[in-house]
C-alpha cells in the first residue's frame, strides 16, 4: 500500500491510496491517516488505486471519518473501484463514508456539509 498526501483546494486534504487495504496496508496508512484526521478540515481519500478492501481497512477509514467529523470536517471517498464500492455498500458504511465520483462532487459534498453546519 502506498499513500501520498497533498492539498485539495481550500483547507481540504487529498489522501491517495494505492494497493491493497488489507492488514498490512491498514498498518501502513494508520498513522498518516490519523495525523491528517487529527489536523482537522475536510479530507478526500482517493480510492481509485485500491484494488482490495478488508474489514481492517474499513476500520481505519471509519476511525478517520469519526475524528474528522468531531472536528467539524467531512471525509469522502473518491471513485473507489467497482469491487471496493461493492464492499463498502454491502457493509453499509456508505452513510458514514460517502462515495463521490469526481473532484467536483467532493467539493459539493464539502460545501453541503458547511452549509448544513451553519
Amino acid at each position: 500500500m502506498d499513500i501520498s498526501i497533498t492539498q485539495f483546494g481550500d483547507g481540504a486534504t487529498r489522501v491517495v491510496l494505492v494497493g491493497k487495504l488489507d492488514i498490512l496496508g491498514a498498518e501502513k496508512v494508520g498513522l498518516p491517516l490519523s495525523t491528517v484526521a487529527g489536523a482537522g478540515g475536510n479530507v478526500v481519500v482517493d480510492m481509485r488505486g485500491v484494488d482490495f478492501l478488508a474489514s481492517i481497512g474499513i476500520r481505519q477509514l471509519l476511525i478517520a471519518a469519526t475524528t474528522i467529523e468531531r472536528r467539524s470536517g467531512k471525509l469522502v471517498l473518491l471513485d473507489p473501484t467497482p469491487l471496493v464500492t461493492e464492499v463498502l455498500l454491502t457493509t453499509g458504511v456508505d452513510d458514514i463514508l460517502p462515495i463521490v465520483r469526481s473532484d467536483d462532487e467532493a467539493r459539493a459534498a464539502f460545501a453541503g456539509a458547511a452549509s448544513g453546519a451553519a
